[in-house]
Parts: structure tokens; sequence; C-alpha cells
């Protein structure tokens, strides 16, 4: 099932709180329910990120969060996309290409020059994911997508 990726909402909080979570443990750290709740909500409350969920029917999936920067160089807004996670259950379907898609797109539409991520040199999967996106990958570990 095609996923649909959406800005999230509040009602989207409980469920990117447990996918939060999930996505920290990946990185091996310990489960914080109540920190992950306080997290996401204050950076949703204050406008410090913006989150794309992903849905397959009514289950979200997936999400992407991404938070505003500058580049000087380009002298234009920039946004990296700091975290994104699926779903063990629902990897290989197309979810992750969907929120990389849906967040090239919305930093475009904000008139952002570039897009940026990073992840770790083994996590090969993720790169095969962002190389197949269109993403660049650079020297270091950093991907950009030019936007402009």
């Amino acid at each position: 099932m095609p996923a649909t990726i959406s800005h999230a909402a509040p009602a989207d909080l409980d469920a990117l709180v447990r996918l939060f979570d999930a996505y920290r443990q990946f990185y091996g750290q310990s489960s914080d329910l109540d920190g992950a709740r306080d997290w996401l909500r204050s950076r949703l409350r204050f406008g410090e990120s913006k989150v794309l969920v992903a849905r397959q029917g009514d289950a979200v999936v997936g999400f992407a969060q991404l938070y505003s920067s500058f580049s000087s160089v380009r002298m234009a807004r920039s946004w990296i996309l700091n975290d994104l996670f699926v779903l063990p259950a629902t990897r290989r379907q197309g979810v992750a290409r969907a929120l990389l898609d849906a967040a090239a797109d919305f930093a475009r539409e904000d008139g952002a020059a570039v897009i940026s991520l990073e992840t770790s040199r083994t996590n090969d999967a993720a790169r095969a994911t962002y190389r197949a996106a269109g993403w660049h990958e650079e020297d270091t570990q950093w991907y950009s997508l030019a936007l402009k």
C-alpha cells in the first residue's frame, strides 16, 4: 500500500511519540516515551521543527523531522533533515522515498536553497535510498539536494 505524506497534526502526537522513541533506540538511546513526548510537543508548539508523517491507511508508519537553518554562502534558508524513520515492518515499500520527496518539496516551496542530512557511512540501506532519491553524497557524511 503506498504511503501518504502530510504535515504532523496535534492528533498525530501519540503515534509520533512511539516512532520517535523507536528511532532514538535505533541510535542506541534508552526508551523514554515521556521525554519523546515533551521533545516533540515543544518542537511543534514553538515551530522549531517541521514534522512530516507517512501513513498507510490509518496507521502512521514513518516520519521525517526537519530543522530550519541558513546558508551564509548561498545567503538563503536551508533545511536539515535531522530525523527519518520508517517502521521495520513497512520498509522497502517506498515510505522513506516518499518522505524524502515530501521533505524536498516542502523545503523548495519554502524558498530554501538546499536541504541536507547526515548519516553514518555504515548505514548502507539509507545511503542507497538517498542516492536513489537524487541526493548527492559528499566526501563527508553529509548528503545534500540542491533545490535551486
